[in-house]
């Protein structure tokens, strides 16, 4: 369990302020100040934003990460690694206010922070709510990364910087009704404004990579789950409720299309393959998976199966979670991945659903606590 700290506080400091520290976030010794890397995250806040952040700490780099304006803190991901900025010689994560709709705000802290690394992982990433808000999901997933690639190549021809490398976090999501296993040479056939935004991305990516020599990748990366996933994801959604069931905290759990099949691997797994990515000679594009694919259905299985529950018992069908356009099965190659990057998963699906539903169970455990000291209403929930 992640141990609870302070509230994040947002610093303004200078990237060209190259951190002295020898020592990280877990103890551990880093590179001496004239080859400490530095890396620039988007989207820090997130899952992967989390679990990369962790990655590039252990290895030594300095840590930046841009994140939105909120009257709410949204760095709960974070906190464990969070370190005060006025502790210069411990705290190698930096937040800066930012935003992908905002042009001038992406080029000024490129140009401020001078990063090695580029890691756009910022999106509106959730694919049925962007059949509600496509022209936002388009602004922030497409245009977005265009706007952070243009700032880039700006900040190169300025300074000379030609060494930056890039990378685009893109989506199994673009392949949509295109057969499986898909590959980097398999078409894309988005279904959704959230999956053609992500092919507007890709090709951006593609694009500044032939026509300026910028180090560009894109990472298409199959579906990625954690005990961090937003809890608005089937896979969180259906681990969150096996959690409050087994504590009798709630007694149904809604769901859409049972039958859809997916790719599903652990974020953290994920992380370093796109890490990877920019540790190569030439840059190029990689299809990241586990290459088993499992429905909805099967999910239910394992994680009400885990704890003794019949998922039958609990689950029941809502229309309203049927999407307009239905993706029905992706499942990846990665051969390219594991053959050039000698990448491969380390947590495979039935001990990825384990992992989820033992912390959910943990997380309804504290909340039953505030629910029978009567701060909290047990029945929000059905």
């Amino acid at each position: 369990m992640r141990s609870e700290t302070p509230l994040v506080k947002i610093t303004m400091a200078s990237g060209n302020d190259r951190s002295q520290s020898t020592a990280t976030a877990n103890g551990g010794k880093v590179l001496p100040s004239s080859t400490t890397k530095v890396a620039l995250i988007t989207g820090i806040t997130g899952q992967d934003g989390s679990y990369l952040t962790e990655l590039l700490l252990d290895k030594g780099y300095e840590v930046h990460g841009l994140i939105r304006r909120s009257s709410n803190f949204n760095t709960q991901r974070i906190n464990h690694i969070y370190i005060d900025p006025h502790n210069a010689h411990k705290a190698r994560m930096k937040l800066h206010y930012a935003d992908l709709t905002d042009a001038s705000s992406l080029r000024r802290w490129i140009d401020t922070i001078s990063p090695d690394e580029i890691y756009n992982l910022a999106a509106q990433s959730h694919v049925a709510v962007s059949f509600e808000i496509p022209d936002y999901t388009a602004d922030v997933v497409a245009t977005g990364s265009l706007r952070l690639l243009e700032a880039l190549r700006s900040h190169i021809t300025t300074t000379g910087r030609t060494h930056v490398k890039y990378y685009q976090a893109g989506s199994s999501e673009m392949f949509g009704s295109t057969p499986p296993p898909q590959s980097e040479d398999t078409p894309f056939h988005p279904r959704s404004p959230y999956a053609a935004s992500k092919c507007a991305a890709h090709w951006y990516t593609v694009n500044y990579r032939e026509a300026y020599g910028i180090f560009a990748c894109n990472g298409i990366l199959f579906n990625h789950e954690s005990p961090r996933r937003g809890e608005n994801f089937v896979t969180r959604k259906i681990t969150r409720a096996v959690g409050r069931i087994k504590i009798g905290l709630q007694s149904k759990l809604f769901l859409g299309n049972l039958q859809a099949s997916r790719d599903w691997g652990f974020a953290g797994d994920y992380v370093e393959a796109m890490w990877l990515m920019l540790q190569q000679e030439k840059p190029d594009d990689y299809v990241v998976a586990t290459e088993e694919s499992h429905t909805v259905e099967e999910f239910l299985e394992k994680a009400f199966g885990y704890v003794g529950l019949n998922w039958k018992d609990h689950v029941e069908i809502d229309k309203k979670y049927f999407r307009p356009a239905e993706v029905d099965n992706l499942k990846g190659d990665s051969s390219k991945a594991r053959k050039v990057l000698g990448w491969i998963p380390k947590v495979g699906f039935e001990q990825l659903v384990k992992m989820m539903v033992d912390e959910d169970i943990e997380l309804a455990k504290r909340e039953k606590v505030l629910v029978d000291a009567g701060y909290m209403d047990a029945q929000q929930q059905p």
